[in-house]
């Protein structure tokens, strides 16, 4: 496939052409044997979607978007033996005379991954997935080649993460600062600032130039950390070797280290909310706003957020129809809003999409509505549009803070998972430690390094508008299941990939003594790669109990564990040297666990993070008895409770909607033991 139809023209763009490219300069490169045209300064991802191709492949159920959140690995195709040497989409810059292919999801056979490159239709990568496949990220399986050594680690180069690493440095700390985008910045352009406070512009320039004047700061772009425990971080790094993109994982090490990881925005929950066409409004920003990538030419906006009307007359500038603005708020107000207002776009209050479906010719999408307002509810005229760009809110991104043994909890009034208590050199700032405002996450930055060093800690204060002038956002809109569409309900728009589940039948039992059945279906029960937006929906969706999303959310992170040495970068010593063991899981299942091997009585491969149970009818994750760790040549190894421990027992492991039954082999000995 040639062109790019999905550019905007630089003449009309705006703000909107891509900053982060250079239109004098064209390139092409090869991806699965298909040529992708771009400019110097795209990323592949940025270039992949220029280029038309919006989505991943198919399941059962049709057809996943294409993302920087759900993008398969990719890996240049001289190196197709060494997926440890694998890259991501959305962080490898695209070269010229560069060949690619994709990785294969976790349970795709390699030669059904040669088939689909040949037969894959226009518009596709072409990727089989199942519907418990995730697509492979083969770094985090990876040893640390390499390892770094400061005082400070600040993960996230949003606002927040720049003034924690500008006020360590003067106050005398090494710091390694870490952003998994190819620059710094965050989302503080999107998300702008309210009357008063310094603008995110100028914030960013001054920010830029003291962490350019610093030498004490080392900072690596393009660096995604995937692994923690108080001490160390683990990271992939996107480099270039010999003029060509690389990736390495490496292993950095310092006393304090501050997660400024931001927010990850929340997915409304309808039928249809991953079709290729469906976009949230941040990776429709960042596409735009860097890469002047935009698919369609009309755009209908979904949001209980005020940010996504910036979005709006962002695109309307740059020549993209946007038919209305749905908000699920009742009665939202925001300077934003009447200015999209003055842009002659049509504001539709208390309206959620209820589904989305492939369009007719002509249109990508037919998104049907419905007016929701207390308990009246009316279905509304279907829209049809080349996008739909959506936004259910903003979540704290903890998924490391849960690593490293950070608590969380359910905060009712705000829809969200808060931050509790976590471990000793570690703290939060900014989105991530629950801040909102941009004034709040840069007095966070500076705070956290008050904390750290034991200095008194000036308070954080957010400005607040009155509700009446600025309305805050409203909870994750949910649909109503929609029987017999064929379309699927996604809870999250990651990797994970768990589609909403089917409500259970009420048993007998149940309504003869007037109580609610419990779900048969529960997050618990799955594997291991769940993230908090996961959680966030499965408690609003019922099946997670609010007490338990905490408990569960730090249990649901990826199952990395880290040694707790320094290693050399020999990898045999290194292999030898890992824990078995993540650190989050220590105590889960009593101060004496220990480490068994198992094997399923039926041929199924078992997910790190599935939960044990003493039998099939449990379901409850606070009665967990262990949990799989990983899948190695003699069995499956779990962390089990002693009490548990008999050669030859059968117990159950939780999966999605089904248990299955396993013995216990023996006692795990570690090679050579």
């Amino acid at each position: 496939m040639r062109g790019q139809p999905n550019r905007l023209a630089a003449a009309t763009a705006g703000p909107l052409a891509g900053s982060a490219i250079d239109r004098g300069q064209t390139l092409a490169f090869q991806l699965d044997g298909r040529t992708i045209e771009g400019f110097a300064g795209d990323s592949v991802l940025s270039a992949v979607l220029a280029a038309g191709i919006d989505t991943v492949g198919r399941r059962s159920d049709g057809p996943l978007a294409l993302s920087s959140r759900f993008s398969p690995a990719i890996i240049a195709a001289g190196l197709a033996g060494k997926p440890h040497q694998a890259l991501a989409m959305a962080r490898t810059p695209a070269t010229a005379g560069a060949e690619y292919l994709t990785l294969p999801t976790s349970r795709e056979p390699a030669w059904r991954a040669g088939l689909r490159r040949l037969t894959r239709p226009r518009g596709t990568l072409g990727l089989t997935l199942s519907e418990q496949a995730v697509l492979a990220r083969p770094w985090m399986e990876s040893l640390a080649m390499a390892q770094k050594h400061a005082d400070l680690i600040v993960v996230g180069g949003g606002v927040a993460g720049m003034t924690a690493a500008v006020a360590a440095a003067q106050a005398g700390l090494s710091v390694i600062l870490l952003e998994a985008s190819p620059r710094l910045g965050g989302s503080a352009r999107l998300f702008g600032t309210l009357e008063g406070e310094e603008t995110a512009d100028a914030s960013l320039l001054r920010l830029g130039a003291a962490l350019a004047g610093a030498a004490a700061i080392t900072t690596l772009t393009s660096a995604a950390a995937f692994a923690m425990r108080a001490g160390a971080v683990r990271a992939h790094l996107t480099e270039s070797s010999a003029g060509q993109p690389a990736g390495r994982v490496v292993e950095l090490r310092a006393r304090h280290i501050v997660l400024a990881t931001g927010s990850s925005e929340r997915l409304p929950v309808f039928a249809g909310n991953r079709l290729p066409g469906t976009a949230g409004v941040r990776e429709a920003w960042e596409l735009a706003q860097y890469y002047g990538v935009w698919c369609g030419q009309s755009a209908l906006l979904a949001t209980a957020s005020n940010a996504a009307y910036r979005l709006a007359m962002l695109a309307r500038d740059a020549g993209i129809a946007v038919p209305a603005i749905l908000d699920s708020r009742p009665q939202p107000q925001s300077r934003l809003i009447e200015y999209s207002k003055a842009y002659g776009i049509p504001l539709v209050p208390g309206t959620i999409v209820t589904a989305a479906r492939p369009g007719p010719q002509g249109h990508k999408l037919a998104i049907s509505t419905q007016l929701r307002v207390d308990r009246f509810s009316r279905d509304e005229p279907v829209i049809l549009a080349d996008r739909l760009v959506v936004c259910g809110g903003w979540q704290p991104a903890l998924d490391l803070w849960h690593m490293a043994g950070g608590a969380s909890a359910w905060d009712e009034g705000r829809q969200v998972l808060l931050p509790g208590s976590g471990p000793d050199g570690v703290v939060l700032a900014g989105n991530a430690a629950g801040y909102r405002g941009h004034q709040a996450c840069l007095a966070s930055g500076a705070a956290a390094i008050d904390r750290l060093l034991g200095r008194p800690v000036a308070g954080v204060e957010e400005l607040e508008v009155d509700a009446i002038y600025e309305s805050p956002d409203g909870a994750t809109p949910v649909a109503a299941p929609t029987a017999g569409t064929g379309l699927t309900s996604f809870i999250d728009s990651g990797r994970s990939a768990v589609a909403r589940p089917a409500a259970p039948r009420p048993r007998r039992i149940d309504r003869l003594v007037r109580r609610r059945h419990a779900a048969i279906w529960a997050l618990a029960d799955g594997p291991l790669a769940l993230g908090v937006g996961d959680i966030a929906a499965g408690v609003q969706l019922g099946v997670l109990e609010p007490d338990h999303a905490g408990r569960v959310a730090r249990e649901r992170v990826a199952m990395v564990a880290m040694a707790a040495e320094p290693v050399g970068e020999d990898a045999e010593k290194q292999a030898a040297a890992a824990p078995l063991v993540p650190d989050f899981l220590a105590g889960r299942f009593g101060p004496d666990a220990a480490l068994w091997l198992m094997a399923p009585l039926e041929a199924r491969v078992l997910e790190p993070g599935a939960l044990l149970q003493a039998n099939g009818d449990v379901i409850d994750p606070a009665a967990a008895i262990g949990v799989v760790l990983r899948t190695i040549e003699d069995g499956v190894l779990v962390l089990l409770a002693t009490d548990q421990a008999q050669a030859g027992k059968i117990l159950a492991v939780r999966e999605p909607g089904r248990a299955t039954a396993v013995r216990l082999l023996g006692p795990y000995g570690p090679p050579g033991a």
